[in-house]
This record gives C-alpha cells, structure tokens and sequence, in this order.
C-alpha cells in the first residue's frame, strides 16, 4: 500500500491560491488525472491533473521543458488523450510523477511562470473517458446492501450462503460507462408482472441508482498468473465515484440464473477525476469481518490488508428533478455513506478476481457495488429507500418518488478529510431521459 510522504504534508500550500481554501476538493495534497479539453473546442483530448479551479495541462506542461528528465517520461506519458500508457507504467512512475507536480505546484516553486500559462479553468473544460475501459466488473461489496435487498425477497434468510466467504461480482459492460454529465433514454426491456400471465416489452418502470465508487486497475498481470493480496494495491491505480444505474424491473424478471444483463447494461456514469491510491494514503482505516463471521480464506488475508484496508470516504447522493432545475433549485441529498461500510476492500477484490488466472489491463474498472451503510439513512439506492416503491421519498418541494422519473438528475459526491486537508472526486451527475419508443 501506498505510505505517506511530503507530498501528503497538511501545511503544503500552492500557488494556485484556489487550491488553499479548505474546501476545494482539490488541494495540493490530491493531484487527480482526467482528461479534458476547452469546451466547445476542436481541441485533442489530452491528460490534465486538478488543482483548486483549475487543471494544470499535462500536454502544455510537457512542452514547456521546465521539468526534470527523470519525470519527462511520465509526464508526456500522462498527457495523451488517454491514461492507460500512464497506468501501465506502474506504481513508482505514477509516484515519481506526483511528486514532481507537487513540487512544481507548491507556494515559492521556480515553475510558477512557467506553468500559469499551462492552466485551464475546469469551467471552461470538458471531460472525455479518463482511459479506455476494457472490462468493467461490479462487485455486490457492501452487506448492508446485500441485506437489505435480499430481505425484500427472502425476508427468512436475506443473504445467500456464498456472500460472506466470496467477493460476489459479474461481469458488466464498459461501452456503455461515461463521464459526469451522462445523458441517456430511460431502458426499454422485458418485464413480467406479478398478476401477468406473460411477459411484455415497454420502458422501466422502475428506474433506480446505486451510490458506488470505481476502482481503476494500473498495470496489469499475465493471463494465468495471480496478483496475491499483498502485492493488490500496487496494481490500483486510483479510484472515481460511480453510479451504475438499474432498471429494476427489467432485472426481477431476468436475473435468474445468470444474473444482471440489460437490467444495467445501458449506462453508467463516472466522475472524472481519478484520484490515486497515493492521494489516499492519509484517510486509510482498519477492517475486519465481525468476529462470529467466517474469516477471509487466507488469500484473501493479510496483516496490512487488517490494518489499513478500509478507505475513509465520505459519501453523498442528490437528486435534482426537472422541476426543481426550472425553478432553480438546487440537488437535495437523499442519503449519505462511507467506503469504509464495504464488506470486501479494494485488494481483497482485486485478489479475488485474480485467484483463477484472469489478466487485468490498465484501464480496467471493477465497481464495488451500492455502498449503503447500516442505518436508513444510509440506504444508497431507491429501491432500499423506499422499500421497493411502497414507501416513496419526499422531497423538499413536495414532489415524491418511489423510484426515478425522466428529467431527474442523479449527482454523486465523495471526499475525504483529515488534519484541516479535503481530497475530494468532483461529482458524477447523470440524468435521465424519456425513452426512446
């Protein structure tokens, strides 16, 4: 895992005096990668990192010639419209690289000419894909989730008797993964009513989110060999915030015996920025099986896997419906969590996936499925909400929802906070459209 260094000093402060103000989610301390160009342009699409307001130019910062010859590989690497030659390089470059832009960064830097022509301010900026995603898997890893939603249909015995011994996945769609600002039409599938004799085929009618956040894999492993638990988290190259939406009525009727299909493979939205495991190494926190579960099976185990495998991230999910956007109001939160409620961390899915053999590439994304925490407010998707539609959220103006209407708009937040310094993720938003019939 990654250790602390002086890049994660709480007293560093930049030249870029939006970076200092405390509530920024993007201070010194962060340096998350995406990648951008100005909006409206013909620009390339090319690699950026977030500092306060604005995004230092990887490509501009490249050209300048003010960076030492030790970091230039990376920082050119780092500046194509992708970030998966960047990923592939592995866990030292993606070190050697921050710690160059945060001293190139910091208040008193000899780079600061130099470089304040190399900023855009991200209001002026639009976001591609950070990478190419080549396979998407999305894990079922918070319990309360997974209790919640299992006691909707197995009141007796809400979590089946793998749950609790395996990192549950499956296998999702990339193509369909888009960046904050995802527009899409509401899904048309197969559905079956409970009183129906047959089923038929319309828009969904139960159209849901899930509050999760995505895992980005850097350098990857030979087909056939395993990436073992202590060595997982030198393969994370960071992580996003991540709604991957659910059409739960086209998922009752299909999912078994194979699980989710169309129920969510039309769109999922992430933000983004990707901040790196080593932005994260200050907010890191213990984890543990309750001690009358059954333990990690021992590849799935490891002392610093217990002390420090959870992530301290605070979690937040609005809605803004089409009325409230006329009107002018802002997104209201609909419930709030942590990544640390998550049942399985970061390595032990990365293991898990591995134990067979399977070869992960950079740019690969694993979700780590709904992240609700144990208590009702906490309940990350509507389905839990509001109890499958039978108890419908109140909004502050009035309007309910049982589940998701066309024109709502879904936004994702998350940060972390320690010792006076926020890393945050930006936001995914996403909104729904009527469906294409």
């Amino acid at each position: 895992m990654s250790k602390l260094n002086e890049t994660h000093d709480p007293s560093l402060s930049s030249w870029v005096t939006s970076a200092n103000d405390g509530q920024s989610d993007f201070p010194i301390q962060n340096l998350p990668f995406a990648s951008f160009r100005r909006a409206g342009s013909d620009e390339s699409f090319r690699g950026g990192v977030a500092i306060g307001d604005q995004i230092l130019d990887l490509k501009a910062a490249a050209d300048s010639g003010v960076f030492s010859s030790q970091a230039q590989a990376e920082l050119e690497t780092a500046a194509k419209e992708k970030l998966n030659d960047f990923m592939a390089m592995g866990k030292d470059s993606w070190s050697r690289l921050r710690a160059a832009l945060s001293s190139a960064l910091r208040s008193g830097s000899a780079m600061e000419a130099t470089l304040k022509s190399c900023l855009v301010a991200q209001a002026d900026a639009e976001y591609g894909m950070p990478c190419v995603v080549g396979d998407y898997t999305d894990f079922y890893a918070s319990i309360h989730h997974a209790t919640n939603i299992g006691a909707l249909f197995r009141p007796d015995n809400p979590l089946l008797p793998n749950y609790k011994w395996i990192p549950i996945g499956y296998h999702g769609r990339s193509s369909s993964i888009d960046v904050s600002g995802q527009t899409f039409p509401r899904p048309v599938g197969q559905t079956k009513a409970p009183d129906a004799a047959e089923p038929s085929v319309g828009p969904c009618k139960r159209m849901d989110f899930e509050l999760e956040m995505g895992i980005f894999i850097g350098n990857g492993n030979e087909l056939g060999e395993t990436i073992s638990i202590d060595n997982a988290e030198d393969h994370i190259f960071g992580m996003c915030l991540f709604n991957d939406w659910s059409a739960r009525d086209i998922q009752a009727w299909e999912y078994q015996p194979l699980g989710p299909f169309l129920a969510k493979n039309f769109a999922s939205t992430i933000s983004p920025w990707i901040v790196t495991t080593e932005a994260l190494a200050p907010y890191r926190a213990s984890y543990s099986h309750p001690a009358d579960d059954p333990q990690p099976l021992p590849y799935l185990e490891s002392a610093e896997n217990n002390a420090e495998g959870g992530v301290d991230v605070e979690l937040d999910v609005l809605i803004q419906t089409e009325k409230m956007r006329a009107a002018g109001e802002e997104a209201v939160s609909l419930a709030t969590s942590n990544f640390k409620y998550s049942y399985w961390t970061m390595a032990q899915m990365v293991a898990h996936h591995t134990v067979n053999g399977c070869n992960m590439q950079p740019g690969d994304l694993l979700g780590t499925g709904t992240l609700s925490g144990p208590s009702a407010e906490e309940a990350c998707a509507m389905i839990e909400l509001t109890t499958a539609g039978k108890n419908p959220v109140t909004l502050p103006n009035g309007e309910q929802r049982a589940f998701l209407e066309d024109g709502d708009c879904i936004v994702i937040r998350g940060f972390c906070q320690r010792n006076g310094v926020r890393i945050g993720f930006g936001e995914a938003a996403g909104t729904i459209l009527p469906a294409k019939v």
